[in-house]
């Protein structure tokens, strides 16, 4: 429990209405322009059952925490059925990993979730299968198999010199995408790895099939949206164009199953990559936001992250006004946030309320909440989540042995409840801040002009008449700065936060959102 002990920081919270112009006062659902989701991974988060396994009726006992915590929507990791701990690799569109549960379980969760006003969006898989898929298995018996179309394949000869080209890229450290299936002279392109075959998307058959199964989730089973993973790789890089025409299709067909479907993109790349895929997939993640929220930490460089958004923001503006900024602090796939904040509280605390008084829709990983560690590789960064004390949590997974996230070294919930400046706490608090004004959900970024030390952050969000200034000193040592004229009053502070004579001082770590 070391990393909670310590602790003081002092909050300071404003009343949070209508007065001064700063919002509404009430609770609002900004989602999905400017909501919050939050990311589950099911076989880590809750066991109902008791075989080790997080599964679905886990989840709904535990909708009441993600209700707590403010969010309003989930996004689930994969549960179709998969041979791998992680699910990226689909042998059944249409059916849910039996570890998980059913079908009609998951019907239910969506019942239940919609109740506490939650939407699901689940992890959609297109880009490629398992080698175990029954379409995969029919593709391999020969080239006159009816699926043999499905997959991309080529004679050894004429991909010679591709065979073992090392590529290496943001989303993929693999080093080959052609692989041998152990027979003949044809081998099959998987861009992941051999385990995930890449399907043909040239075949109009299998784009039908994907929009089929899209239909099923919609209509069938009820959800809000898909999270669509590897985007930018349903055709190679050097088809980009056509690329944006398949998710403008696919866009296309959803929204006339479902008029409000909620699309979110894994375009893993810089802001000229990722913008033209916007008018298909209307959100995309922000992986700029997340790298550069660490890179400013480790520069001590306070405005890199605020001008990194505003360039993002009004690249993206040029390219299409209705898109939604998916903002994130960490996922499955990065280093726990603590962990790459050098497992320093006051950073994470801070580092939530940047994420929170920011523009966009932002995107909370389970367990951030809580103060959870875990790196590379992967499986341990998705280790089982902590609910109580080790002796009393009947519902902490054991499908994985955790190193990092124990009850040594994290606090768990049921205790964090209990104390005033932990994690948990703080999150709620920062979240509801932002739900309860408008401002800080909805309104445009701006730069402060005016000097600052190199290691404050400093930016108005303003929405119709209502302005905020928001404050960040990311160093470890006390900074000052001049007030603009009228934001003299405390809307909300973390850490320690005075006004002296029109100057504004902050402590290191330590925030401030002025109205």
């Amino acid at each position: 429990m070391k990393y909670l002990k310590g602790i003081a920081f002092s909050i300071i919270v404003g009343m949070l209405s209508s007065c001064g112009g700063v919002g509404s006062g009430e609770v609002e659902n900004h989602w999905p322009h400017a909501g919050i989701t939050y990311e589950i991974f099911i076989q880590s988060f809750y066991d109902s059952d008791g075989d080790g396994i997080g599964d679905i009726n886990g989840v709904i006992k535990k909708l009441d925490h993600v209700k707590e915590l403010g969010a309003n929507a989930i996004w689930f990791m994969p549960i179709m059925p998969s041979p791998t701990y992680h699910k990226y690799d689909v042998t059944d569109y249409k059916e849910i990993h039996p570890d998980y549960g059913t079908l009609e379980d998951f019907k239910n969760l969506i019942k239940e979730a919609h109740k506490r006003d939650i939407k699901i969006v689940i992890d959609m898989i297109i880009n490629h299968t398992s080698t175990e898929h029954p379409w995969f298995i029919e593709s391999k018996k020969g080239r006159d198999n009816p699926y043999r179309d499905y997959y991309v394949w080529a004679q050894k000869d004429t991909i010679a010199d591709f065979i073992n080209k090392k590529t290496i890229t943001l989303d993929s450290d693999n080093i080959r995408q052609w692989h041998d299936p152990g027979f003949g002279e044809d081998y099959y392109y998987g861009f992941f790895w051999g385990g995930m075959p890449d399907l043909n998307f040239d075949n109009p058959k299998v784009r039908e099939e994907i929009y089929d199964i899209g239909r099923f989730w919609l209509e069938e089973v009820g959800v809000d949206g898909f999270r669509l993973d590897a985007a930018k790789h349903i055709f190679p890089d050097d088809r980009p164009e056509d690329n944006h025409a398949f998710w403008k299709e696919f866009r296309d067909k959803m929204t006339a199953i479902k008029p409000d479907i909620y699309l979110v993109g894994e375009v893993y790349d810089r802001k000229e990559i990722v913008a033209p895929y916007l008018p298909g997939l209307p959100a995309l993640f922000n992986f700029d936001f997340h790298y550069t929220l660490i890179e400013a930490y480790r520069k001590g460089d306070g405005m890199l992250l605020a001008k990194k958004q505003k360039e993002v923001l009004d690249f993206y503006q040029g390219i299409t006004k209705d898109f939604i900024d998916a903002t994130f602090s960490s996922n499955h796939d990065q280093e726990r946030l603590l962990n790459s904040l050098d497992e320093n509280p006051k950073k994470l605390k801070q580092a939530i309320a940047i994420l929170m008084t920011m523009p966009g829709a932002p995107y909370l990983y389970y367990g951030e909440e809580i103060g959870m560690l875990g790196k590379k590789p992967d499986e341990h960064i998705r280790e089982p989540f902590l609910w109580d004390l080790k002796n009393n949590d009947k519902g902490r997974t054991r499908w994985i042995e955790p190193e990092y996230s124990t009850d040594e070294t994290v606090t768990p919930l049921a205790i964090q409840k209990s104390m005033s400046t932990s994690y948990f706490n703080h999150y709620k608090e920062i979240i509801k801040l932002r739900n309860s004004n408008r401002a800080l959900a909805l309104g445009d970024l701006n730069l402060y002009e005016g000097d600052l030390e190199t290691q404050v952050m400093a930016y108005f969000r303003d929405y119709k008449n209502q302005s905020l200034f928001v404050v960040h000193n990311i160093g470890d040592t006390e900074v000052s700065l001049n007030l603009p004229n009228e934001y003299d009053h405390f809307l909300h502070s973390l850490g320690t936060a005075k006004i002296d004579e029109g100057k504004l001082i902050l402590a290191a770590y330590s925030s401030a959102v002025l109205k």
